[in-house]
């Protein structure tokens, strides 16, 4: 496996010597191919436990579905297929794992008594992408009956014009020996699928009923079905039509008294034929195990057995290396019981990149009420919304993104996404801009891209139909700027990078080992960043002259559109207290900072690529911004940042709920080295009354009278998204000498061991990571598997240790 990797480097190195001439976007672009093949296959249906597609539109998709079949009642929901909470699971997830190599799987499914491993690698080679294999075991879990039968259906099916077919001859008793499916596709050219029947170890269950002589259970029983390109998603139900059919026949030919055993039962009908869509079922006693191998016709050799083994042997040493040189959790945080959380909790984030394609519902109506104007203004624009006609398809798009969660949110969210690629933006920078690009290509000509990307049927079925509309106007906060930062920031510490025997490295820092390919990508990429950041500027924008507000800049000001009497959800924070009643002269704070952020990283970008006069305007700009921070939401008698809002008098007024939104300007690295304020935020985060907690900083102050109030999703909680964002503030403010330096050390210790500490517990407890956690009790709280921003607690892991040795109190 190592050497066919380093074949791969190779061709970049020998592709660099013959363009050595040639232009930096030459260079560029073959880099970027070979990044592609080793990125075109993986699971990318991260909301099934396992399925794999290739980032293609239309294309290949499989899936996998099994259950313990000892019953009549219930048997489809017994059957897993979609991730999804609460169903009998005792923990699942990858327990290690590379995008570009690939990884192993554990599925704790308590409810069917077995543990499901699944190994999928990925062997290069060819010219369509490689080839790629999958282990299935599973293994009873201790209080398993002593007979365990379980079914398992593997299925693969074709959209779009490919072809796909069974290379076996029909056997209406099914098939003895590896089931072998053929395939062509113009971007994937001819391949074949095996399915293996796996050691000898493997048992099936025996002749229990006169039905087995017609559909042995010793043999692979395979089923054809030609379906509809837009209903392949929904497989299991596909599946379990298909399998009423054989039910109905069984019951029919030997009544009810003397029905076959369910597991005879419960099994596809053996029709071998033409169509689209393929079932393969195994039925098992006890422990088993088999392969799933896709080879490409192009590739020098097909995959076996033996080359399954030898790359799940690579990938897993390549992993542990890695991780290693890359990701190593610092003090106190590298002791051996850490190695398997951190190892799985950022496996998860990166096993969560998903491939979607698919129309999207958007609201382009472009009504006069959503310009929020008006006081009453939620009014007007909650029953614009209910206009009909104003809702139409758009699309289709792709997107390839990570994902804050694989059973609740299975898609991309705009915000989230910039959060989610920091530790990935560290593992490899080539795969992170590679996804940073899928966003921007969804811009409008606007400049407007949909905060939560809805891509299809399969991914609007996990969302409620009133939160399915993107609208045209709607900001969410422009995270994805802090990967930009991240790439300026590695730039200037090329020098840093370690040297490496592996052989994808080439690959992965592509963009770091290379600047003029970071500035390739960033001048490529630019125009669509300037047309992104003036959106924001145009249509949240707030307002200053209409109500005499004294500031240094009459136009640095902005509100979020799309708020409702109690939620901003465009903020991202959606139901953190805010002014009320709601009011267009709002001013919020967080929008002003993450504006600040944005304009830095812009300023830095520009001059970057040498634009000098862009440059120049976003650093007059951000000089602005830093100002009206001040200006405009700086409490003297709160001594916090604060929101504006318009009283009866049309005075502007600060409205202050203590909490993450009033430190956003500490947050987003926005206060001025020098600034008079660190003093008092230092203060309010320190206060076990108001902000800290021994797990983290509470969202919102427990002397708010908000606090634990109405949903309480951002109005107590320990996030840590925010969370991070503060122990990164506090560890560059601890770096710069002056009269903080110690406090910041003391806190940045405290609040990095809270952290990692309370998420670990949990992770141990319940074997999930969680949304959020209890300020109180620091119990992992609503989405469970919540493996996107939680993740975070890995790069958290790897940063300095500067306790100096010596323990720092909670309580600060």
């Amino acid at each position: 496996m190592i050497q066919l990797w380093a074949l791969a480097a190779l061709a970049v190195s020998l592709c660099r010597l013959q363009l050595a001439h040639g232009s930096e976007q030459s260079v560029l672009s073959e880099e970027t191919r070979l990044s592609n093949e080793t990125l075109l296959w993986g699971p990318y249906r991260p909301n099934l436990y396992f399925g794999v597609r290739p980032r293609i539109p239309k294309s290949l998709t499989t899936g996998l579905l099994w259950a313990k079949v000892d019953g009549f009642q219930d048997v489809q929901n017994r059957f897993r297929h979609t991730c999804e909470q609460h169903e009998g699971m005792a923990g699942y997830g990858w327990d290690e794992y590379d995008v570009r190599t690939g990884g192993r799987q554990t599925i704790h499914d308590a409810g069917n008594s077995i543990d499901i491993t699944t190994e999928f690698v990925k062997v290069p080679g060819g010219q369509h992408g490689g080839s790629w294999g999958v282990r299935v075991k599973g293994v009873p879990r201790e209080d398993a009956p002593e007979r365990l039968i379980t079914s398992v259906i593997f299925y693969a099916a074709m959209e779009g014009f490919g072809s796909l077919q069974v290379g076996n001859e029909p056997d209406e008793l099914g098939i003895q020996g590896p089931v072998k499916l053929e395939g062509s596709s113009n971007e994937l050219g001819n391949f074949n699928m095996e399915v293996t029947e796996g050691p000898d170890s493997n048992k099936h269950p025996p002749p229990m009923h006169k039905s087995y002589t017609s559909k042995p259970l010793d043999r692979t029983i395979v089923g054809s079905l030609q379906v509809e390109d837009a209903n392949i998603w929904q497989a299991k139900a596909l599946i379990f039509q298909h399998m009423k059919t054989e039910v109905d026949e069984m019951i029919a030919l030997y009544g009810q008294e003397n029905a076959p055993p369910p597991w005879q039962i419960f099994t596809v009908a053996n029709n071998v034929g033409e169509g689209n869509m393929h079932l393969v079922q195994k039925v098992f006693d006890g422990a088993f195990e088999f392969d799933i191998m896709y080879s490409s016709a192009s590739a020098p050799e097909p995959m076996t057995e033996g080359t399954v083994s030898e790359a799940i042997k690579s990938a897993t040493k390549s992993f542990s290396e890695r991780f290693a040189r890359v990701l190593a959790p610092k003090a106190p945080f590298n002791k051996l019981k850490y190695q398997a959380f951190a190892h799985s909790m950022f496996s998860n984030l990166i096993g969560g990149i998903g491939y979607f394609y698919g129309d999207s519902v958007v609201d382009r109506s472009y009504a006069p009420e959503y310009e929020e104007e008006n006081e009453g203004f939620w009014q007007e624009t909650a029953e614009a919304r209910q206009r009909i006609g104003a809702i139409k398809l758009e699309g289709p798009a792709e997107l390839f993104t990570s994902i804050p969660s694989r059973p609740f949110f299975p898609r991309g969210f705009l915000w989230d996404e910039g959060f989610h690629l920091i530790p990935v933006a560290d593992w490899d920078m080539d795969l992170t801009l590679d996804i940073v690009k899928s966003w921007f290509s969804l811009i409008d000509d606007d400049g407007w891209i949909g905060r939560e990307q809805i891509l299809g049927p399969e991914a609007r079925s996990k969302v409620p139909q009133e939160f399915q509309v993107q609208y045209p106007h709607y900001a969410n906060p422009p995270t994805l700027f802090l990967i930009f930062e991240s790439l300026m920031d590695k730039l200037q510490d090329v020098e840093s990078l370690k040297t490496t025997d592996d052989p994808l490295e080439s690959i992965r820092s592509a963009h770091l080992q290379k600047p003029e390919n970071a500035k390739a990508y960033l001048r490529n990429l630019y125009p669509l960043l300037k047309r992104h950041y003036f959106w924001f500027r145009k249509t949240q924008w707030g307002d200053i002259k209409s109500y005499d507000r004294d500031a240094f800049s009459t136009k640095e000001a902005y509100r979020w559109r799309g708020r409702s009497q109690t939620h901003v959800l465009t903020s991202g924070l959606d139901d953190y207290p805010r002014p009320q009643p709601p009011h267009p002269g709002e001013l919020h704070v967080d929008l002003i900072s993450w504006m600040g952020m944005m304009t830095r990283s812009m300023r830095r970008i520009a001059e970057t690529i040498a634009e000098s006069d862009d440059a120049k305007e976003f650093r007059g700009y951000e000089t602005a911004i830093i100002r009206n921070i001040d200006d405009l939401h700086w409490s003297e008698k709160e001594q916090t940042y604060c929101d504006a809002t318009i009283d009866d008098y049309e005075e502007s007024v600060h409205v202050c709920h203590k909490g993450y939104i009033t430190i956003f300007p500490f947050l987003t690295g926005m206060l001025p080295a020098d600034s008079p304020r660190f003093g008092a935020i230092l203060d309010l985060i320190s206060d076990p009354e108001e902000l800290w907690s021994p797990y983290g900083i509470r969202s919102l102050s427990q002397k708010n009278p908000n606090y634990h109030t109405g949903e309480d999703y951002w109005r107590s909680p320990v996030w840590m998204n925010m969370n991070y964002l503060a122990v990164k503030a506090l560890f560059d403010l601890s770096q710069s000498k002056g009269s903080h330096q110690q406090r910041t050390k003391d806190l940045y210790t405290s609040l990095r061991r809270n952290l990692v500490e309370n998420v670990f517990k949990e992770w141990e407890r319940t074997k999930f990571a969680w949304e959020q956690y209890n300020p109180e009790t620091g119990e992992g709280q609503r989405t469970q598997h919540f493996t996107g921003w939680t993740s975070l607690v890995v790069k958290i892991m790897a940063m300095p240790d500067l306790s100096g040795g010596h323990d720092v109190r909670d309580e600060l």
